[in-house]
């Protein structure tokens, strides 16, 4: 797909991160991880509650014919099998349990027979990907009880960026498991939904896109403890802060793999997309937004619906530990919820093979877009012209071919749009609208991430 090569520079930098990580006696492979610089954000922003995007038409724009372009994101769609996804499902869930008490030393059950799965696959990934993946372990104390204390591991792979600016996207996924009662590391938790399916996604996300580089860099992080207070992402996100690392997003993938609810009742024409608040000043709700924009312009399987909240009531998950440290954050679940927490008859019996594959087709999307998509317009200003319209006017972006101009209206939780292939618009109704960001589209037909929100006041 055209991805460019590794540059010298890079290389040097990825030396340089793996030499900080091994000082840090952090657990690393020998295989080095990637160079996670501190870098200026360019992060996308978010959004609140639900409504299906629709493009504004306004004939005195005068938007001009925007260039036809080539769909290589559907192509890199295409790749996502279910076959593969309910192959780590179903090996996952034979472990009997992933809970943080249960046996970190047997190959066919416990915890560690996840993490050694995890860690094979992962191996498997990067022996293919001819030198772009590199995987290494964050290791930490976790708590069962007050009582009880063991060592854990997040698992990391991570894919090094090509452009020194371009910053890092994480997607995480835990892949512990508890039954009840949950402080019971021996009893049965399957944990097929909540959270092999997660994990599942994530898994095939690595191994369709470590095949190549893009402009920034992907990390691909699975989570221990999350069912324990979310340890696992909690030290992670305090290891990526002390390093300063530019996180242009975290895309938490939690419970992706069922369409019906309690009462039986069935839909599968969504993600649910939560996100921290507030809706016009949050990093995360602003990423929310964000995910809700590029589902829509990509025509994608599955609607991604933006939630005025940052999880279900009283519950939580890895995006917390994030949004908690000021990086843009959202959790991506399944629309409605057939089984509860650490119910053993969460099996892979209740998976829906298709609503899997799309969920991981939108995450994949998503990933694919904010880490190589054409990088956001700059320069953004709103002026007054003598005929009293308003003037939107940017910078041009390099291998652009076109502009989507994203608008949200007041206490919206998504945008409206416009589209271009200028680099201005006129328009009186401008300052209507709480918000607006722009997104460049390449002739890949790629979209990049959205500007940093101005607003038109």
């Amino acid at each position: 797909m055209g991805r460019k090569l590794i540059h010298l520079r890079a290389a040097a930098l990825v030396a340089g991160f793996a030499a900080l990580l091994l000082a840090c006696n952090l657990g690393a492979s020998d295989n080095a991880p990637p160079t996670l610089a501190s870098l200026p954000t360019l992060m996308p922003q978010a959004t609140l509650g639900y409504v299906a995007a629709r493009p504004l038409e306004i004939e005195e724009v005068g938007q001009t014919p925007v260039p036809v372009v080539e769909d290589e994101m559907q192509i890199l769609l295409d790749r996502v099998e279910s076959d593969r996804l309910m192959s780590h499902i179903r090996s996952l869930q034979d472990f009997r349990t992933r809970h943080i008490s249960s046996t970190q030393v047997s190959r066919s059950e416990g915890i560690g027979a996840a993490r050694s799965y995890i860690k094979d696959q992962l191996d498997i990934f990067r022996a293919a990907s001819g030198g772009n993946l590199y995987t290494f372990e964050n290791r930490f104390t976790a708590y069962a009880s007050a009582e009880e204390q063991s060592t854990q591991y997040n698992i990391v792979a991570a894919i090094s960026g090509t452009e020194l600016n371009a910053g890092t996207v994480i997607i995480g996924a835990h892949y512990d498991s508890i039954g009840a009662p949950r402080n019971d590391g021996a009893v049965y938790a399957p944990g097929a939904n909540d959270n092999a399916s997660g994990v599942a996604a994530l898994l095939e996300m690595a191994r369709i896109l470590s095949g190549a580089q893009y402009k920034a860099s992907i990390m691909f992080v699975f989570f221990s403890a999350e069912e324990f207070n979310r340890q696992g992402s909690i030290a992670f996100a305090a290891w990526i802060q002390e390093r300063n690392a530019d996180v242009l997003g975290m895309i938490n993938v939690d419970t992706i793999g069922n369409v019906h609810d309690f009462n039986g009742n069935r839909e599968e024409r969504y993600l649910r997309v939560f996100s921290a608040g507030p809706n016009d000043t949050s990093v995360s709700r602003r990423m929310a937004r964000e995910a809700s924009f590029l589902a829509y312009n990509y025509n994608l399987a599955l609607e991604l619906q933006v939630q005025d909240a940052i999880d279900r009531e009283r519950r939580y998950g890895d995006h917390f530990s994030f949004s908690e440290r000021d990086f843009p954050a959202i959790r991506l679940i399944n629309a409605y919820e057939e089984k509860r927490n650490a119910d053993p008859t969460d099996t892979i019996e209740f998976i829906e093979p298709d609503y899997l594959r799309r969920a991981a087709q939108a995450t994949l999307a998503l990933a694919a877009s904010l880490a190589d998509g054409p990088r956001p317009p700059a320069n953004i200003a709103l002026r007054r012209r003598q005929d009293g319209k308003r003037e939107l006017v940017w910078q041009p972006v390099s291998g652009a071919t076109s502009y989507i101009v994203a608008l949200r209206p007041p206490d919206s939780l998504i945008y409206r749009q416009l589209t271009t292939s200028e680099t201005k618009l006129a328009w009186e109704g401008f300052t209507d609208f709480a918000s607006i960001a722009i997104a460049a589209q390449d002739a890949r037909g790629y979209i990049g991430p959205l500007s940093q929100e101005i607003n038109p006041g």
